[in-house]
């Protein structure tokens, strides 16, 4: 694509994982869930130059860097824009032109997914923000950035809407990726339910 690309994906600690999924699973099934996760996401960053994780635990940096993925170890969790943050100067220094943001909570996430979006995003001049919508919630499961810092970080309920918002403000194109690879996020009972008839 004629540039470097970093897909960075964001794994919080297994132990911390899908809290929201506590009263339709146990720790163990949880643990589990979070895991599999996190290893369909790195298979798919793939579809990068490079992918970096940025992992939440000393376990899950051992699992991410056994799956072949460069490591940055946060020394504590505050929270997902803080993790985003970490890899896009993690990525910024080691020269990345654009990131690729990457939720570790799709079920149905795959390379072929990702490299669609990368090439969709490299059809458009810099600066541009592409966001992957998650199904409810106004979430925002993957974010591709070029420059790396072209918009802020606002993950979180509603997300779409302020990255949106902000890319506007700084004149840099916004563009929807939809993919119903990506749409499916794991974070509350009900998408448990989306998930099966998904499947």
């Amino acid at each position: 694509m004629g540039m470097r690309t970093w897909v960075v994906v964001l794994i919080k600690d297994f132990d911390s994982a899908k809290q929201r999924l506590r009263p339709a699973l146990g720790v163990k099934s949880r643990r589990a869930l979070a895991r599999g996760n996190a290893r369909l996401a790195v298979s798919a960053a793939a579809a990068g130059d490079h992918v970096l994780v940025v992992a939440g635990g000393d376990e899950v940096a051992e699992m991410a860097g056994s799956w072949g993925a460069e490591v940055l170890l946060e020394p504590r969790e505050e929270g997902q824009n803080v993790a985003a943050k970490r890899g896009i100067d993690r990525a910024l220094a080691g020269g990345a032109e654009a990131v690729l943001l990457l939720s570790s909570d799709l079920p149905l996430v795959t390379e072929d997914a990702v490299r669609e979006m990368l090439q969709s995003a490299a059809r458009h001049a810099s600066p541009v923000a592409m966001a992957a919508p998650a199904t409810g919630r106004g979430g925002t499961n993957a974010l591709y950035l070029r420059p790396p810092d072209a918009i802020s970080l606002h993950f979180g309920d509603e997300s779409l809407a302020q990255f949106r918002a902000d890319a506007q403000k700084r004149g840099v194109k916004f563009v929807l990726f939809r993919s119903e690879a990506m749409a499916l996020d794991i974070d509350e009972p009900a998408d448990l339910d989306r998930l099966r008839r998904a499947v």
